[in-house]
């Protein structure tokens, strides 16, 4: 049985966050400079089982996709042709940053620790796979 693996991609930093392998709690992984993610995928799937890899779909308020979505098109692309065993979908991520941060204020977090834009992005790839949880229930 494996787990699910989301991805919190960006121009820079990819927030990964898993799920136990029962597929019941989402937990905060890593962030990784995003020209680095291919070799950290590769080495995370040699020793994880995934069944499914869950890419936040970054949306407009009107529904059309962000600006960013066209980077993440080639990179899905990408991703289907290194791993194609692993099914990829995809989980609508608005506001996943607002409550990021928003979580590390109410959590207690410093100033200086809130600063820390990988950790929001960790947290953020949290909230999307926690998000595709709920979904699939």
């Amino acid at each position: 049985m494996g787990r699910f693996l989301a991805l919190d991609y960006g121009k820079k930093k990819t927030g990964i966050a898993v799920t136990d392998e029962l597929k019941l709690i989402a937990s905060g992984l890593t962030t990784v400079p995003t020209h680095e993610l291919f070799a950290f995928l590769t080495e995370y799937l040699r020793n994880e089982t995934v069944d499914q890899i869950i890419v936040g779909e970054p949306k407009q308020m009107d529904n059309t996709p962000s600006e960013v979505e066209v980077l993440i098109r080639p990179f899905l692309k990408r991703l289907s042709l290194k791993f194609p065993e692993i099914p990829v979908d995809r989980q609508d991520e608005r506001f996943t940053s607002k409550i990021a941060f928003q979580t590390m204020i109410d959590s207690g977090l410093k100033k200086k620790q809130r600063r820390n834009k990988a950790l929001v992005d960790e947290i953020s790839a949290t909230l999307i796979l926690q998000d595709y949880l709920k979904r699939k229930q």
